[in-house]
């Protein structure tokens, strides 16, 4: 089957070109030029629409439902970061069997220490999506020594890569058990060892230090309890960017979690939406690779949709339109070795998203889908 897209603006993942065809051929994309006949099976006019590779949402939670829901709103992968062992291997196979999903890629489970973020989170939500979690059952880090066991363990359970929690409860107004900096450096280690980056949860400026000392590979949100005008949030983004890591985005968390503390006096909390954007814009300024992400669950960010006020948000904290789809597509691929996807080019998968409009100019544009592909399947709209 040779799909054409035929005079189609195409942002390609790292840069835009105003009028190109694009031809899928089985999963594949197999053409991007101007000006020559392509012969095809389907042929669909572009005219006045952009065409996108699929997006990237670098920091989910995946439940049931969670990949079809991603999906639908032109997510073609996602990133969990931690995924449920009991959910995990069903949404492998899932993704692996199935075009009418996003792919996934997981950490499967997190480490944290016993009692520690996001056990609260956990228990509270028993009776829900999680009835019948046994809290307990989950492996917790306590000390160095239970390193190596612990990226073993996550090896077999088929995790793509590891993620820390470094949180002592501030920002969830809760005082809980944290990980020691001394255990950190070991998992980060063992983590390298077994060939794994490491993402590690830290949302104080306090504890993306105790992060950078111990190694990481990347940051799975920005800090929030540094004011957006406080040079010590330039000065910690500098050090970040020394250290060459990366960080996830996930302003549309710190969106939804702000929200749920509306008077004036809330607005300084640690978790403040303008927080974390002041630590975007001074870790931007630093030049520090961000891709986005949003912290989808099965409540707020929601899958899929989350990713289009991720974006929005990127743009309204400073980022241009095309910087902000980068983030989305070319950069999580990148530093997550998806070197399959991210882009349009000839020979990289057709994971695709088609817009009305142009979202390099008006990012809101990524909202008006026309067409998804995964693997070169065109999904029902």
């Amino acid at each position: 089957m040779r799909t054409l897209i035929r005079d189609v603006r195409v942002f390609d993942g790292e840069r835009s070109i105003a009028t190109a065809d694009v031809v899928i051929e089985g999963d594949l994309i197999a053409v991007v030029d101007t000006g020559a006949a392509h012969p095809a099976d389907v042929e669909i006019d572009g005219t006045g629409k952009t065409l996108l590779p699929g997006l990237i949402d670098a920091h989910t939670h995946v439940f049931d439902g969670s990949l079809a829901e991603a999906l639908r709103h032109g997510v073609t992968t996602e990133l969990d970061m931690f995924c449920l062992p009991p959910v995990l291997a069903r949404q492998r196979r899932l993704a692996a069997e199935n075009d009418d999903v996003a792919d996934l890629r997981s950490a499967g489970t997190l480490a944290t220490a016993p009692g520690g973020h996001p056990t609260q989170l956990l228990a509270a939500l028993a009776g829900t999506v999680l009835d019948g979690l046994d809290v307990t059952a989950i492996d917790f880090v306590s000390e160095p020594a239970q390193a190596p066991a612990f990226v073993q363990a996550r090896l077999a359970e088929g995790a793509d890569y590891l993620k820390i929690v470094i949180d002592d409860g501030t920002v969830h107004g809760a005082d809980l058990p944290m990980m020691t900096p001394d255990t950190a450096v070991a998992l980060a280690n063992a983590a390298h060892d077994a060939g794994l980056r490491v993402i590690a949860h830290a949302i104080t400026a306090s504890e993306v230090r105790t992060a950078l000392d111990a190694g990481v590979d990347g940051l799975a949100h920005v800090w929030t309890d540094l004011a957006p005008d406080d040079p010590a949030s330039r000065h910690l983004a500098e050090r970040v960017r020394a250290h060459e890591i990366f960080v996830v985005t996930t302003l549309a968390y710190f969106e939804a979690i702000s929200a749920q503390h509306v008077d004036t006096a809330d607005c300084a909390r640690p978790g403040s939406s303008a927080n974390a954007a002041g630590a975007l814009r001074a870790l931007r300024q630093a030049g520090v690779p961000l891709l986005a992400g949003t912290d989808a669950t099965p409540f707020a960010p929601a899958h899929g949709a989350g990713m289009h006020r991720e974006l929005q948000l990127l743009t309204e904290a400073g980022l241009g339109a095309e910087e902000a789809l980068a983030a989305a597509t070319s950069l999580p691929a990148r530093h997550f070795g998806l070197d399959d996807r991210g882009r349009i080019a000839p020979g990289l998968r057709a994971d695709l998203v088609l817009v009305e409009g142009d979202p390099t100019r008006d990012i809101t544009a990524t909202g008006s889908i026309a067409d998804v592909w995964r693997r070169g399947v065109r999904q029902a709209r």
